[in-house]
């Protein structure tokens, strides 16, 4: 899905108050996310994403009831339009400051605190959208690297169910990152609710850990997060197989955007030759 065909359905979708020319784009990725007056309008890349959007909506009610600060639905329900599932959002005010991962580790204590809701949430299901990342890429990527990641996938995927826990588990937001925070002049509050799951608490805290080791956050950064959260998941003897599965993850994600793309392309493959040769000091870069 590209820019013109998330405007197409956004115009077919008739929730905004004026036309969707005029609605400004804030990311391209799973979900084309658009922006206008008071709204944030979610258009999704396929209709295979319609129940976790609807499910996103009830966790968004369901925080709101809890006082956690996050996001808030300005419609309780999700639309399939043209086969794309479309959510309608409170625009939150400009951010008086970018958020960093202190902000990032005070919320994640509150979620972590959360008893589990009055209805089931799924586990996290970190490898479950390496398939369908994957056949969306196509032809663009060598069969060869798909094969191999589908054999990473299997592989970490048994290795998590067997891991034992140091926190005990619960409803954990599932993507923790400083860019799923917004800091507003009340506080930081969270966005992005589609990857709320009830897992090991480590999920969470295993997003900056290899941030640390791939993504090139500052030590001091690093340590600012453990410190507000109060522990170092990579003190954890499980820190690595959680880490090896959102690695490849996270490649199988970069995959659906190849086609067509060259900037995509050479990131995905510097990431899978980086696991191939077992290096975790090669450095990825967000995308």
């Amino acid at each position: 899905m590209d820019e013109a065909r998330a405007r197409d359905v956004l115009a077919a979708a008739g929730v905004l108050p004026g036309p969707a020319r005029d609605a400004r784009l804030l990311a391209l990725g799973e979900n084309a996310v658009f922006a206008a007056g008071s709204l944030v309008v979610k258009v999704g890349r396929d209709a295979e994403l319609l129940d976790r959007a609807r499910r996103e909506l009830r966790i968004a009610l369901w925080l709101a009831d809890a006082g956690v600060p996050a996001v808030r639905t300005a419609e309780p329900e999700a639309l399939l339009v043209d086969g794309h599932p479309v959510t309608v959002w409170h625009r939150l005010p400009d951010p008086v400051r970018p958020a960093g991962p202190r902000d990032l580790a005070g919320l994640l204590r509150i979620v972590h605190s959360l008893p589990s809701p009055g209805f089931e949430l799924p586990p996290r299901e970190l490898l479950g959208g390496v398939e369908r990342w994957l056949r969306l890429a196509g032809g663009a990527i060598d069969p060869a690297d798909a094969a191999y990641l589908r054999e990473r996938r299997d592989g970490f995927a048994a290795a998590a169910a067997a891991l034992t826990p140091h926190l005990p588990p619960g409803p954990i937001h599932g993507d923790a990152l400083p860019r799923n925070v917004h800091v507003g002049a009340d506080g930081p509050v969270l966005v992005d609710l589609e990857t709320f799951s009830a897992d090991l608490r480590e999920h969470d805290l295993v997003v900056m850990a290899l941030s640390r080791g791939r993504y090139g956050l500052p030590a001091g950064d690093y340590d600012a997060f453990t410190e507000a959260y109060g522990w170092d998941v990579r003190e954890w003897e499980g820190c690595a197989v959680l880490r090896g599965a959102r690695e490849t993850a996270s490649c199988a994600w970069v995959a659906q955007h190849t086609p067509g793309n060259p900037k995509a392309l050479a990131e995905f493959r510097r990431r899978v030759a980086s696991l191939r040769d077992d290096d975790p000091e090669v450095r990825w870069h967000a995308f």
